[in-house]
């Protein structure tokens, strides 16, 4: 089942902050006069202000991945008999899950420990093993996970944004975020007096915050081999642009 993701698009412009050049420099003598050297060269010589400032674009995007992770546990006395049963459950799952073709499976924690007594002796042994399904198909993955749960049940349930979906959003922001800094840069040029600005340096950054609702089942086998429900949330993906600006007399 394939998924869908909504853009809903917001702005943010951090605070200016000035550099050392702007507030120690300050204006040139031939400027003050009227007498305007040529822009170039005074950048060249490190003698027009300087302003650093950052400005930022971000959408909602619908988590379009889950990642259900499936444990089993065995218990017993001897350590090659719990060795013995998660390899078993392992080798059962992987090969029933990798039939599926749109769900990716891989193998995640596997552990085995000794339980003790008051006394600190060993008394037996206890495992876990974990096998991961990825998928972007919601209908596909739910369902796999409720065939396995006889032999591993669900233990956590992980809703993402994909690499693709997430690439695309950042492509699509970033000219959103090159318009917010440069309509940044030019009311700062504006409000110290300056007609215009040139860019000497400048940075991308991306990131994102994830907002999804609470799993409605978890470290719950399914008895009766039953789809998981599943609701995926969102999350704010967010491209940030960071430089230097110039000040200008005259664009």
């Amino acid at each position: 089942m394939s998924q869908s993701f909504t853009l809903l698009k917001s702005f943010s412009v951090a605070p200016l902050v000035l550099s050392a050049a702007f507030a120690v420099v300050g204006v040139p003598a031939a400027v003050a006069q009227n007498i305007v050297p040529d822009a170039p060269a005074l950048m060249r010589k490190g003698q027009l202000p300087l302003a650093a400032l950052n400005a930022s674009a971000s959408s909602q995007v619908s988590q379009d991945t889950i990642k259900i992770t499936l444990a089993a546990q065995v218990a017993n006395a001897s350590h090659q008999k719990v060795s013995a049963g998660l390899t078993q459950a392992l080798d059962s799952v992987v090969k029933q899950a990798k039939a599926v073709s749109s769900v990716k499976t891989y193998s995640g924690n596997y552990r085995v420990w000794p339980l003790t007594n008051d006394e600190g002796k060993i008394t037996g042994w206890q495992g876990r093993a974990e096998v991961i399904l990825e998928s972007t198909d919601f209908e596909a993955a739910s369902g796999l996970a409720g065939q396995l749960s006889d032999r591993m049940s669900i233990a956590n349930l992980q809703f993402s944004v994909s690499p693709q979906v997430r690439a695309k959003a950042e492509a699509d922001l970033l000219n959103d975020a090159a318009q917010a800094f440069k309509g940044r840069a030019q009311s700062v040029a504006q409000a110290f007096g300056y007609q215009g600005f040139r860019i000497k340096t400048l940075s991308l950054d991306g990131g994102g915050a994830e907002y999804a609702p609470m799993p409605r089942m978890m470290m719950a086998a399914s008895a009766d081999k039953m789809a998981v429900p599943l609701e995926a949330g969102v999350e704010t993906v967010t491209v940030s642009v960071r430089g230097e600006v110039y000040l200008l007399e005259n664009k």
